[in-house]
Protein backbone atom coordinates (compact mmCIF):
# COMPACT_ATOMS: atom_id res chain seq x y z
CA UNK A 1 0.00 0.00 0.00
CA UNK A 2 2.78 2.49 0.49
CA UNK A 3 3.63 2.56 -2.84
CA UNK A 4 0.27 3.29 -4.19
CA UNK A 5 0.27 5.95 -1.13
CA UNK A 6 3.89 7.21 -3.32
CA UNK A 7 2.29 7.22 -6.33
CA UNK A 8 -0.67 9.26 -5.51
CA UNK A 9 1.75 11.31 -3.77
CA UNK A 10 3.42 12.38 -6.42
CA UNK A 11 0.47 12.91 -8.89
CA UNK A 12 -0.19 15.19 -6.28
CA UNK A 13 2.61 17.00 -5.79
CA UNK A 14 1.91 17.80 -9.24
CA UNK A 15 -1.16 20.41 -8.36
CA UNK A 16 0.13 22.46 -5.94
CA UNK A 17 2.57 24.22 -8.75
CA UNK A 18 -0.67 24.16 -11.12
CA UNK A 19 -1.98 26.04 -7.70
CA UNK A 20 0.78 28.76 -7.65
CA UNK A 21 0.44 29.25 -11.45
CA UNK A 22 -3.33 29.64 -11.53
CA UNK A 23 -2.75 32.61 -8.95
CA UNK A 24 -0.29 34.27 -11.36
CA UNK A 25 -3.23 34.16 -14.14
CA UNK A 26 -6.35 36.66 -14.42
CA UNK A 27 -8.64 34.94 -12.15
CA UNK A 28 -8.92 34.58 -8.40
CA UNK A 29 -5.48 34.57 -6.76
CA UNK A 30 -6.73 33.48 -3.41
CA UNK A 31 -8.41 30.34 -5.31
CA UNK A 32 -5.02 29.36 -6.85
CA UNK A 33 -3.02 29.90 -3.26
CA UNK A 34 -6.04 27.35 -1.78
CA UNK A 35 -5.73 25.35 -4.48
CA UNK A 36 -1.55 25.33 -3.76
CA UNK A 37 -1.89 24.68 -0.10
CA UNK A 38 -4.73 21.70 -0.64
CA UNK A 39 -2.11 20.11 -2.87
CA UNK A 40 0.28 20.54 -0.66
CA UNK A 41 -1.54 19.36 2.06
CA UNK A 42 -3.02 16.34 0.50
CA UNK A 43 1.12 15.66 -1.13
CA UNK A 44 2.52 15.71 1.93
CA UNK A 45 0.37 13.37 4.09
CA UNK A 46 0.19 10.94 1.32
CA UNK A 47 4.26 11.12 1.56
CA UNK A 48 4.16 10.54 5.25
CA UNK A 49 2.45 7.77 4.87
CA UNK A 50 4.60 5.98 2.25
CA UNK A 51 7.31 6.37 4.58
CA UNK A 52 5.93 4.28 7.41
CA UNK A 53 7.19 1.69 4.84
CA UNK A 54 9.53 2.88 2.24
CA UNK A 55 13.22 4.47 3.08
CA UNK A 56 13.15 8.75 3.60
CA UNK A 57 15.17 9.19 0.35
CA UNK A 58 14.21 6.81 -2.01
CA UNK A 59 10.24 7.68 -1.46
CA UNK A 60 11.14 11.40 -1.53
CA UNK A 61 13.58 11.12 -4.72
CA UNK A 62 10.70 9.68 -6.46
CA UNK A 63 7.54 11.26 -4.73
CA UNK A 64 9.87 14.59 -6.59
CA UNK A 65 10.44 12.95 -9.90
CA UNK A 66 6.97 12.48 -10.52
CA UNK A 67 5.78 15.97 -9.37
CA UNK A 68 8.80 17.23 -11.58
CA UNK A 69 8.11 14.90 -14.39
CA UNK A 70 4.40 15.97 -14.46
CA UNK A 71 4.20 19.69 -13.81
CA UNK A 72 7.39 19.61 -16.74
CA UNK A 73 4.71 17.67 -19.12
CA UNK A 74 1.25 20.30 -17.59
CA UNK A 75 2.99 23.59 -18.04
CA UNK A 76 4.06 22.45 -21.83
CA UNK A 77 0.38 21.39 -22.72
CA UNK A 78 -1.71 23.60 -20.76
CA UNK A 79 1.14 26.86 -20.24
CA UNK A 80 2.70 26.87 -23.48
CA UNK A 81 6.42 26.65 -21.67
CA UNK A 82 9.09 25.82 -24.20
CA UNK A 83 10.42 22.77 -25.57
CA UNK A 84 12.85 21.02 -27.11
CA UNK A 85 14.66 18.00 -27.07
CA UNK A 86 17.14 18.64 -24.54
CA UNK A 87 14.38 19.10 -22.05
CA UNK A 88 12.33 16.07 -22.91
CA UNK A 89 15.54 14.01 -22.32
CA UNK A 90 15.99 15.56 -19.28
CA UNK A 91 12.99 14.66 -17.78
CA UNK A 92 13.18 11.12 -19.32
CA UNK A 93 16.28 10.74 -17.01
CA UNK A 94 14.63 11.67 -13.99
CA UNK A 95 11.82 8.90 -14.65
CA UNK A 96 14.53 6.67 -15.42
CA UNK A 97 15.98 7.58 -12.22
CA UNK A 98 13.03 7.27 -10.57
CA UNK A 99 12.68 3.65 -12.15
CA UNK A 100 15.72 2.84 -11.19
CA UNK A 101 15.37 3.20 -7.62
CA UNK A 102 12.12 1.48 -7.31
CA UNK A 103 13.82 -1.31 -8.65
CA UNK A 104 17.13 -1.33 -6.57
CA UNK A 105 15.00 -0.96 -3.29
Amino acid sequence: MSWVYLLLAGLTEIGWPVGLKMAQSGGSKLLGVAIAILFMTISGTLLWLAQKEIPMGTAYAIWTGIGASGTFLLGIWFYGDPTSLLRYMGVLLIILGVVVLKFAH
